[in-house]
């Protein structure tokens, strides 16, 4: 498809199409498979996980077991007398533990929140970069199956055809050298054919990684090299993007959340030591844990009745970690944390300002390369048509005949026409390029969007 259409653009014979893939579909299949997308949907879910965890705190842990003791050997009594015995016991039953501090309880769902808010933003700025990611890779391969098309189909004939009409005119009407020149441009036409081919492998084998395609699968844009993507209304000032990239860009969504979050945090450690902790256990048996069952037991091994029991302990206590001195550390430590992350916001600010200006004035400066590019790819084109036509006119130099057109004048036109062709393939590309950094460093804005976009339907994120 890509070739056909440079075909019919230049006005040359197409070439057979290889398999053809679009840029919607590459950006759909980037959505699906692409790696940095997957890791953070699985740090969402982890987040997610973590966040469902501190909701139940307020649950205590349930234990379910068996106990059996033995004694032999000397032991005291309540009373102090001190006498020998053997005795065993066992239980068999169930008990909660639960250790809850209150200022956790409080805020840790809380932070926990804020934090899997966070990773959800994180989420949708690695989609958006990794959209931005295929798309430039994809116009790479665009550009360079423009620029490997129009050398191969029309530059590298031309330099054929120019070496054979002066090797017909090298007799009398010019230098042998110019021969050798002629001969030298197609050599050098014939090896950037090479190099091309070398740059359109290079960037097909970076579309196919960012989307996930099988290693060494041959792809090909089927839009054309000259397409032009417009994504952001051209009417749209840097000071009318600006405050739409700071409400929309999942970054900065993210910061914030981080903020709430060590604020939530902070507030956690200057209430602990107000808040009480409860403690839940059961102690039906010397290691504290099981509470209630079945016990039994009695002299030597001898095991006998067992009948139901019940051993409960609760607790409200309030600490002071360190005689407070702990405390007091752990919310400068926080407190720390929140300034951080609150600055963390602000250069984020500025990132995003800073990234909306530079992309717009990449857009506003490949916009203009475009239209001077479009004119000079005109003009070369004529050139080279009329700079073949002048090596078979003749006029008359006083008693001498000569050509209109020397040689070094047409090996000249195919330089400017290469030249040229990739200055135009470049200047698309970098164009597609620019609006696709706008259009994410603005966020992915809805608002942005033309009614109708030029060639391509974007799925926005």
């Amino acid at each position: 498809m890509l070739r056909k259409a440079v075909a019919i653009w230049l006005g040359i014979a197409s070439l057979a199409p290889a398999e053809p893939i679009t840029l919607p579909a590459a950006l759909r299949l980037a959505d699906a498979q692409a790696l940095d997308i997957q890791i953070a949907q699985q740090k969402v879910a982890a987040a997610g996980a973590v966040y469902d965890r501190a909701r139940v705190l307020w649950v205590p842990n349930l234990q379910i077991g068996g106990d059996y003791t033995r004694h032999d050997g000397q032991i005291q009594d309540i009373r102090g007398t001190v006498f020998g015995t053997s005795r065993s016991a066992t239980f068999a039953g169930l008990g909660p533990q639960l250790y809850l501090p209150l200022s956790e309880a409080c805020f840790a769902p809380l932070a926990a929140r804020q934090d899997h808010r966070a990773r959800m933003a994180e989420q949708r700025a690695a989609t958006q970069d990794t959209t931005l990611s295929v798309a430039e890779s994809y116009f790479g391969v665009v550009q360079a199956g423009g620029e490997i098309v129009l050398a191969r189909e029309v530059i590298v004939p031309a330099a054929r055809e120019l070496v054979r009409r002066t090797t017909a005119l090298s007799e009398g009407l010019t230098p042998p050298l110019e021969v050798n020149r002629a001969r030298a441009e197609l050599a050098r036409r014939e090896a950037a054919v090479a190099t091309l081919t070398e740059k359109a492998k290079t960037a097909t084998a970076e579309l196919a990684r960012v989307i996930r395609l099988t290693p060494g699968v041959s792809v090909e844009p089927a839009e054309p090299p000259d397409l032009l993507v417009t994504l952001v209304e051209p009417d749209r000032t840097v000071d009318e993007l600006i405050p739409i990239a700071l409400t929309a860009r999942p970054e900065l969504a993210a910061r914030q959340a981080v903020v709430q979050a060590t604020l939530a945090r902070l507030k956690q450690e200057r209430l602990r030591p107000l808040t009480p902790s409860i403690l839940l256990r059961g102690i039906s048996t010397s290691n504290p844990g099981l509470g209630a069952g079945v016990f039994g037991g009695g002299i030597n091994g001898d095991q006998r009745a067992f009948n139901a029991r019940s051993d409960w302990d609760v607790q409200i206590v309030w600490e002071l970690q360190n005689f407070g001195l702990g405390n007091r550390a752990r919310v400068r430590e926080r407190k720390a944390e929140y300034d951080a992350a609150l600055l963390d916001v602000f250069r984020t600010q500025d990132r995003v300002a800073a990234e909306v200006v530079q992309a717009h004035a990449a857009v506003e400066a490949a916009r203009q390369r475009m239209s001077l590019a479009t004119g000079a790819l005109a003009e070369a084109r004529e050139l080279v048509s009329r700079s073949m036509e002048g090596l078979s006119q003749t006029r008359r130099a006083g008693e001498l005949i000569v050509l209109v057109v020397r040689p070094a004048e047409a090996v000249a036109a195919l330089q400017t026409l290469s030249q040229a062709g990739t200055d135009y393939f470049q200047a698309a590309a970098d164009f597609n390029r620019a609006q696709f950094r706008l259009y994410r460093a603005a966020g992915q804005p809805v608002e942005c969007l033309p009614v109708q976009l030029d060639a391509v339907t974007i799925t926005v994120k």
